[in-house]
C-alpha cells in the first residue's frame, strides 16, 4: 500500500485587482498557495484602470505619478523580474511644473544641481537648506520605506528596532509638516512647493508629521517617472508576475458575503455560489467589506468608528482628448495660482465645493504618442475635493468651465472648441465603481492618530484568517504603499496558515 503523505495544498483567495490586491495574490502564490482573485470590475486595475476610446485615447484613469521606483522595483525583483522586463521608464525632466500665475512658472528640473539653482534664485540662500532638508528626508525615507511601511501594526512591540529606536526623534514623527517646513524657507512659493505632495496625504500641511518629507525626497530627489503606455502597463507587469506564479484571476466577479465556515475556513459567497477558503485577503474598500459583506459581529468596527476617520481627498476628474497641440503643456502641470491653504480647508476642515480650487492636469501625450493620435493631445485633469459632497452633472459642468477658463488662460490655445473626446469622473462615480467609503480617491489620511498601528487593522479580530490591505490600512494611501500593503498581508497570512 502507498501512502501519499504530501500535504494538501492550501486554498485562499484576494477580493480586489488594484495594486494592493496582485501584489498580495503573487506573494501568496510565491508561498506555495492555491490563489484566486476576485475582481468585481471587468478590468484589472482598481483605480489604475485605463480607459481606451474608440477615436484612439488612452487614459490613466487615476495614479499618474510614478515615485518611489525603488518600490517597483523590489516587488518585481522578489519575482526574478526588473521593471523593464514589462515596461520602459522615462525620467521626465522638468519632473513637473508650478504655474503660481499666468506668468510665474516654475519648472522643477530633474538634475539636483539645477534644482538648488532654481531654489537659490527664489530665495537667498535656500539651496544649502534644501540640501540639508533633504539630507533629513533621505534619512526617514530610508527608514520609512525598509522599516515602517513593512511593519503590520498589530504590535507596539514592531517598533523595538534598533534603527527606529535610534532615529526616532530624527523621524520627526510628532512635528508638524508644516512647521518643519518654515523652518527651512520662507518664500511662499517654496513653501507651496514642498507642502503640495501633502496634499494627496489627506490633511492640512499643519496636521501631517513632518516623518512625510519623505515625499519630498521621492519627489525632488529619486524623481518622476513616466512608465510608457500608461499605469495600465505597470498593472500589466504585475498581472503576469501573479499569473507566472499561478494566480487565478476572475473578473466581473463581485463578492456578495464573506462568512466564517467551521473553524477553519472561510466562505465568500457570489451571486449564484459558495467557495470556501482557507484564507482570504480583502483588498476592496474596508469600509465596505466591514458593513456590507461581514456579518454584524464580525466586523472590526462600528460605523461611529468609520465616521471618525480622517479622509483623503476625493476629487473631480476629466479625461479630454483635444484634436491640436497645446504647447505650452508639459507632462504634469500643478495649478497653483490659487490659495493652497482656502482649498485645503475646503477639503479637510470645512468641507465643500471650493471657491478657488486648486488643480492638476496630466498631459502624458507629451512624453508618449501611443497615448493619442498623431497631433492630439490627451489631458487628464484633477481637482482635489472633499468626500461625500453632492456630486451633480450641473456641479460637473460648473467646475470643467471654471478650470478651462484658467488653463485656455494660461496655454492661449482654444481648447474648448477643440474637444473630440470629454468623460467626467467624481464622488459617485468612486463609489459605484469602487465601494469607495465616501467617495474617496486616496483611502486614509496620514495624520499622527492614523499612522501604523493606529490605522484599521490588517487583521480581522474575530475570523483569524481574513486580513486586509489596501489604502485604507497599512502602510496608507498611494500606489507604492498599497503595493507594499499587499505583501504585509500576504506575509501575515502565510505565517498564519503555516504556523
Amino acid at each position: 500500500m502507498v501512502i501519499n503523505d504530501k500535504k494538501k495544498i492550501k486554498k485562499t483567495a484576494v477580493i480586489g485587482a488594484g495594486f494592493a490586491g496582485i501584489s498580495a495574490a503573487a506573494y501568496l502564490a510565491q508561498g506555495g498557495f492555491e490563489v484566486d482573485l476576485y475582481e468585481k470590475n471587468e478590468q484589472v486595475g482598481g483605480r489604475a484602470r485605463q480607459l481606451e476610446t474608440d477615436n484612439g485615447y488612452t487614459f490613466d484613469m487615476g495614479p499618474s505619478w510614478y515615485w518611489m521606483p525603488d518600490v517597483f522595483d523590489k516587488f518585481f525583483s522578489d519575482f526574478g523580474h526588473k521593471p523593464s522586463d514589462f515596461y520602459e521608464l522615462e525620467l521626465l525632466d522638468p519632473g513637473f511644473t508650478v504655474v503660481y500665475g499666468m506668468d510665474d512658472v516654475l519648472d522643477i528640473p530633474a538634475d539636483f544641481d539645477a534644482l538648488c539653482s532654481v531654489f537659490e534664485s527664489i530665495e537667498t540662500g535656500s539651496a544649502e537648506r534644501l540640501k540639508v532638508f533633504l539630507a533629513e528626508a533621505a534619512f526617514k525615507y530610508k527608514v520609512g520605506i525598509e522599516k515602517l511601511v513593512y511593519k503590520p501594526g498589530l504590535s507596539i512591540f514592531e517598533f523595538l528596532d534598533a534603527d527606529l529606536i535610534k532615529g526616532v526623534f530624527k523621524l520627526q514623527v510628532f512635528t508638524s509638516f508644516s512647521k518643519h517646513v518654515r523652518k527651512f524657507f520662507s518664500h511662499p512659493k517654496l513653501i507651496a512647493l514642498m507642502e503640495f505632495p501633502v496634499l494627496f496625504l489627506g490633511a492640512m500641511p499643519e496636521d501631517t508629521p513632518a516623518l512625510y518629507s519623505l515625499m519630498n525626497y521621492a519627489g525632488l530627489k529619486l524623481g518622476t517617472w513616466y512608465p510608457k503606455g500608461g499605469f495600465g502597463k505597470v498593472i500589466e507587469g504585475m498581472k503576469s508576475v501573479a499569473e507566472e506564479q499561478g494566480v487565478k484571476f476572475h473578473l466581473g466577479s463581485p463578492i456578495a458575503s464573506i462568512r466564517q465556515s467551521g473553524n477553519s475556513a472561510v466562505e465568500l459567497g457570489f451571486d449564484t455560489f459558495k467557495k470556501s477558503f482557507d484564507g482570504v485577503i480583502a483588498s476592496a474598500d474596508y469600509h465596505h467589506i466591514e458593513k456590507e459583506l461581514l456579518l454584524t459581529g464580525t466586523n472590526n468596527y462600528e460605523e461611529k468608528y468609520w465616521d471618525k476617520r480622517v479622509l483623503a481627498p476625493s476629487c473631480l476628474i476629466f479625461y479630454i482628448g483635444v484634436t491640436k497641440k497645446v504647447d505650452r503643456l508639459k507632462h504634469h502641470t500643478l495649478f497653483f495660482d490659487e490659495d493652497l491653504k482656502l482649498h485645503a480647508i475646503e477639503i479637510y476642515k470645512d468641507p465643500k465645493w471650493p471657491a478657488k480650487p486648486l488643480f492638476y492636469v496630466c498631459c502624458p501625450s507629451k512624453t508618449d504618442d501611443s497615448v493619442a493620435p498623431e497631433g492630439h493631445e490627451n489631458l487628464f485633469l484633477l481637482m482635489p475635493l472633499a468626500t461625500d459632497l453632492e456630486d451633480t452633472e450641473a456641479l460637473r459642468v460648473k467646475y470643467f468651465d471654471m478650470i478651462m477658463d484658467r488653463l485656455e488662460k494660461y496655454t492661449g490655445d482654444d481648447i474648448r472648441n477643440n474637444i473630440d473626446y470629454n468623460k467626467s469622473y467624481c464622488v459617485e462615480d468612486f463609489k459605484v465603481d469602487y465601494n469607495s467609503y465616501k467617495g474617496n480617491a486616496y483611502g486614509l489620511a496620514n495624520t499622527l492618530m492614523q499612522t501604523a498601528n493606529l490605522k484599521p487593522s490588517i487583521r480581522n479580530k474575530k475570523i483569524p484568517n481574513l486580513y486586509y490591505a489596501g489604502q485604507l490600512t497599512v502602510p496608507g494611501p498611494g500606489v507604492p504603499p498599497s503595493i507594499i500593503s499587499g505583501n504585509v498581508a500576504a506575509k501575515q497570512l502565510i505565517n498564519y496558515l503555516k504556523a
